[in-house]
């Protein structure tokens, strides 16, 4: 693996689930691996998750971690090629991604979509430009279509806490006062499809997820009859893709409540966080003895741990 911004470039979900496991058996165990070596993490959106725990992968790795909030610490930067630099934009990513790939052994970089201009998020428009100027390998820590490393912990979890050879796993649309991406359900849905799960999406009519994702799920607009015997209830807000990034719901009977949670397996309630309480889910169920949001959480670790693993050693 050179880079990873994508659910798509894992080869062997299994054996990296594995890989993951057993790094969290013994995080220090491959400390030389990235001794003398240095992580840039790039951010231009808020993190906490997703920082702290590719920081401290990092670290248990023996990497120096160097961190830069880009949209307040760093000059702005031009992404489109030929552009006449006569506005606002100081530095074009043509010199960035290179002068960045001089300091640091891998690049990791938040960005969020848009939501308005679908072509460009699409094409993951920034973090697909240092990957095609940087000199290192790129890992996404959440691009405009996908979060992969969330989705690396999510199926972590799932393989630890599942009492069935193959669960059943419902990703449920749930209500959200502002326009959310698909990053995190697109890259769960990719991850899913991977597993040995029977894997269900239920939303709203009109929330359907980009077709080429999804495409080999069973997608329900009954959330009651989808919950049905689950094992795994993950609940996310996301906007509309066809018109989008509209919200076309806010629809309250779509929040996760106990009530919805007895329709199911006794199943485990998972989500990325950080989450709206009693608005996507009930405190009733946030706070209940089935919530795995903590082991979730704690997993971005060794989910980040097991990638930056199989860069480093790929670039031996």
């Amino acid at each position: 693996m050179k880079n990873f911004t994508s659910v798509d470039q894992i080869e062997n979900v299994n054996a990296l689930v594995e890989l993951a496991k057993s790094i969290k058996k013994n995080p220090f165990g491959n400390k030389q691996l990235g001794e003398n070596k240095t992580i840039g993490l790039l951010f231009f959106n808020p993190s906490l998750r997703t920082r702290l725990s590719t920081q401290k992968a990092a670290q248990n790795l023996g990497m120096n971690a160097m961190v830069m909030n880009l949209n307040n610490e760093g000059w702005t930067l031009e992404f489109e090629e030929g552009a006449i630099m006569d506005g606002n934009k100081s530095e074009h990513i043509i010199e960035a991604a290179q002068v960045v790939s001089q300091y640091c052994d891998i690049i990791a970089i938040r960005s969020f979509p848009t939501l308005t201009d679908k072509e460009k998020d699409l094409a993951e428009h920034v973090i697909n430009s240092f990957v095609k100027y940087a000199t290192v390998p790129v890992v996404s820590l959440e691009g405009a279509t996908e979060h992969p490393l969330q989705a690396l912990a999510d199926i972590l979890t799932i393989e630890e806490q599942k009492q069935t050879a193959r669960p059943k796993v419902v990703l449920t649309w749930a209500p959200h006062p502002k326009a959310l991406p698909h990053a995190v359900p697109n890259s769960f849905a990719k991850m899913m499809l991977k597993a040995d799960v029977d894997f269900v999406i239920t939303h709203p009519k009109g929330y359907e997820l980009n077709p080429e994702v999804t495409q080999g799920a069973t997608i329900i607009y009954d959330q009651d009859e989808a919950f049905k015997d689950a094992d795994f209830i993950y609940a996310k807000n996301w906007s509309s893709f066809t018109d989008y990034g509209a919200i076309l719901s806010r629809d309250e009977k779509w929040m996760v409540t106990n009530k919805k949670m007895e329709l199911t397996n006794n199943a485990k309630f998972m989500h990325c966080l950080p989450v709206r309480r009693n608005q996507v889910v009930a405190d009733e169920v946030l706070d209940g003895p089935n919530s795995i949001v903590f082991e979730q959480a704690n997993n971005r670790t060794y989910a980040a741990q097991a990638i930056l693993t199989q860069i480093l050693e790929n670039a031996k």
